[in-house]
């Protein structure tokens, strides 16, 4: 489908992709308001439909997957396409003056999402550069793991490079957040139907 056709959003009777979830879901709680469980499995990818057009419609956060440990892989390739009508907007609905953006994810294994004590050095988000803006077409980039990635506190690997290891070492997550560029993953709606398709998402 070409990026500035008008997108058919009727499901084609794909089944969820179970391997990856729509989030997060934290103490029962799934912030993605409105959304699946599981983006639909298409192909060699999955896709999901933006909520909108308000954020009283919903709003999609994080899309994450399982993985094992990470220590020996440099780095993380992903490639997708958006399918939307010319104009359409895609906002983050905490800041919804700015850009909505779409960044890499990672998580230790068994982190409590406090953020605080051991789980201070658990997520850690793309760097700021690694931030890409949601707009309509094909998209592909690269984030290496020697990159300067950024903590849920603040920190980032340069200053704490043990801690990302670490984390690397011991990883059980790993995804997608959707947000802007003050809050990576709090939630991205579009003013016009829009679908977002994972063409490929590699570790490598």
């Amino acid at each position: 489908m070409a990026a500035h056709a008008v997108p058919a959003f009727a499901q084609r009777g794909g089944a969820p992709d179970y391997d990856w979830q729509i989030g997060p879901v934290i103490r029962g709680r799934n912030y993605s308001v409105n959304m699946p469980d599981h983006p639909i499995a298409d192909g060699r990818g999955w896709y999901f439909d933006f909520p909108g057009p308000r954020a009283s419609d919903g709003h999609v956060h994080y899309i994450t997957r399982a993985t094992g440990p990470l220590g020996g892989a440099r780095g993380i390739r992903f490639r997708y396409r958006i399918d939307a009508r010319p104009g359409v907007r895609f906002v983050p609905q905490e800041t919804p003056d700015l850009p909505g953006t779409v960044s890499l994810y990672l998580q230790a294994a068994g982190d409590d999402w406090r953020g605080r004590g051991r789980s201070e050095f658990s997520r850690w988000y793309s760097p700021n550069e690694t931030m890409f803006e949601l707009s309509p077409g094909v998209h592909e980039h690269t984030v290496m793991f020697d990159d300067n990635w950024i903590s849920v506190m603040g920190s980032n690997r340069q200053r704490n490079p043990r801690e990302f290891d670490q984390m690397l070492d011991n990883a059980g997550t790993v995804g997608l957040t959707f947000g802007s560029r003050m809050f990576r993953g709090h939630g991205v709606f579009a003013t016009q139907p829009a679908r977002f398709t994972l063409l490929d998402f590699s570790v490598f």
